[in-house]
This record gives structure tokens, C-alpha cells and sequence, in this order.
């Protein structure tokens, strides 16, 4: 398994994710702003993700907001 690689592109706010290596013989859009990469073999072996910034932020407040709401919900 190749290693995993992560670019940011900060003038396009574009995160480009390698998962595995080859050449990418297609895509598919999940989202006007994500899209995967597939090899032959209709593996995944990239990601990229346009308006990066936005939808880490979204993400991980997104992830934070559910953790908490765990915690709080187990201590009572």
C-alpha cells in the first residue's frame, strides 16, 4: 500500500489527498466540491476536496459538536 499524501493548494483552497499511487482512469463527483479518484480497478486512490478551508471547518466543528453532545449526554 502506497504511503498516503496530503497537498494543500492555498492559492485555490484546493486539499488534494493521495491515498495510493497509478494513474487515475476515472472520477467521480460526490459534490460540486468533492471529487474521487478511481483507478481501473474502481479503487479509490485520491480525493479532492475544492473550498478546503470550508469544509475542514465544517468537518471538524461538525465532529467537536457530536463528541460533545456524547459526553455531555453519558454524565447525566
Amino acid at each position: 500500500m502506497s504511503k498516503t499524501t496530503v497537498r494543500y493548494f492555498e492559492t485555490e483552497d484546493i486539499l488534494h489527498i493521495a491515498i495510493a499511487g497509478g494513474p487515475e482512469s476515472r472520477t467521480i463527483e460526490l459534490s460540486p466540491t468533492i471529487t474521487v479518484e478511481l483507478d481501473d480497478n474502481d479503487e479509490m486512490i485520491g480525493v479532492e476536496i475544492l473550498e478546503a478551508s470550508a469544509f475542514l471547518r465544517d468537518a471538524v466543528l461538525e465532529s467537536i459538536q457530536a463528541r460533545t453532545m456524547r459526553i455531555l449526554e453519558a454524565a447525566t
